[in-house]
């Protein structure tokens, strides 16, 4: 057990990484040993998008700071080097003695690299997966400036030994998020239907988030997207992308969509009743990373539309399609049936705990934060 009391920061950009680390923050919450902090900044303050700062709040967390990083989505680079600033500034005042990072935005490369140059322990949740687009090289980008590692499976844990991290620095804990998915503190589909003013007795759900490599193309791929969902016979809950370059061509498609009563569009879902609303949907279509590793351990089908998850887990479930309204539509209409809940090895609802237990092991505070590369041996 350790003997001096830790202050961890965790820093959230995004209602999807919130999702991830929620159940890490929330088992630090009932400790005597650790201090979590959450750094708070990127989409959760921007309103366009919900204004997510409210969901934290409402998660009863007691240190939270927020700080605004937006610039432009023309501008990631710009926003990187502002929530360099931002998060430097944040933890000269907190001084954490590690600090927490998820997955592979412009956020979490900020905190890697303060950390860093700054000699704090850092720990890189979900490092070692595989991406497409820009993510993929800020992901691996992340991993090289961290020094812990916490991944969802052997297989993450092998792309990391590949890039020449320490084994011993690898932590296999699953994905954090399914700690709360198969939680007993979930709303009723009953509950999540009200909250949102959902009177559909069957939908999809719907997110489509923009590919930064590809957006000079995204106005047409946004288009094609919306003329397939007003084409079929669907009712459809609608998800605001995420704030990459090329959402606003997505969310001018989206105006398409206003005043159908075969569609509810929102800006962003509280996680638990987002959940709740994927475990019941008809489907998940789009190309957001919830339908490769959410629906599968649900059961739900995806249709998974271009080259954002290019290179990710491969279902059974999963319909893949180009952008084409077409192709599009075709996938709707022949969805797999008989889906089988998924055993993909993503973990068992414990990492919350598994990451507690690592974090009071005194081995893991004795980490060099001079790091070593390792060859593999021929």
């Amino acid at each position: 057990m350790l003997k001096t009391k830790k202050h961890i920061a965790f820093l959230s950009g995004t209602r999807a990484d919130f999702g991830k680390i929620k159940s890490l923050i929330q088992i630090l919450e009932n400790t005597e040993h650790f201090v979590p902090h959450i750094f708070v900044t990127g989409m959760h303050l921007q309103h366009e998008y919900g204004y997510t700062l409210i969901e934290i709040e409402r998660s009863g967390f007691k240190n939270i700071h927020t700080f605004s990083n937006h610039t432009n989505e023309m501008t990631m680079d710009l926003t990187l080097a502002k929530t360099i600033q931002g998060f430097s500034n944040f933890i000269k005042n907190v001084k954490p003695d590690l600090i927490v990072i998820h997955g592979d935005r412009v956020e979490a490369l900020a905190g890697a690299i303060v950390g860093s140059l700054n000699n704090i322990l850092v720990a890189h949740i979900e490092g070692g997966e595989v991406s497409g687009t820009i993510d993929e090289l800020i992901r691996h980008s992340t991993s090289k400036m961290s020094h812990i590692h916490f991944v969802a499976n052997e297989l993450a844990q092998k792309r990391l030994i590949q890039m020449g991290e320490l084994k011993e620095s690898i932590k296999i804990i699953g994905s954090p998020d399914i700690d709360i998915m198969f939680s007993n503190h979930l709303p009723s589909l009953k509950e999540a239907k009200s909250y949102y003013d959902i009177t559909f007795e069957k939908f999809a759900v719907a997110m489509f988030h923009p590919v930064t490599t590809e957006h000079a193309q995204m106005k047409t791929h946004a288009k094609h997207f919306v003329d397939a969902l007003l084409a079929s016979d669907e009712n459809v809950i609608v998800i605001y992308p995420n704030n990459d370059l090329g959402s606003k061509d997505i969310l001018l498609e989206y105006k398409r969509l206003e005043n159908n009563l075969r569609f509810r569009v929102f800006p962003s879902l509280r996680f638990e009743y987002f959940l709740v609303l994927l475990e019941h949907s008809k489907f998940i279509i789009g190309n957001s990373s919830a339908g490769i590793r959410e629906a599968p351990l649900y059961g739900i089908p995806t249709i998974n539309i271009g080259s954002r998850q290019e290179n990710r887990a491969v279902h059974s479930h999963i319909v893949n399609t180009a952008y084409d309204a077409e192709h599009i539509l075709n996938a709707i209409k022949n969805l797999p049936k008989n889906i089988e809940l998924s055993k993909y090895d993503f973990g068992s609802g414990n990492s919350a705990q598994q990451f507690l237990e690592a974090l009071n092991s005194e081995a893991l505070w004795t980490i060099n934060h001079q790091k070593q590369f390792v060859d593999i041996q021929s």
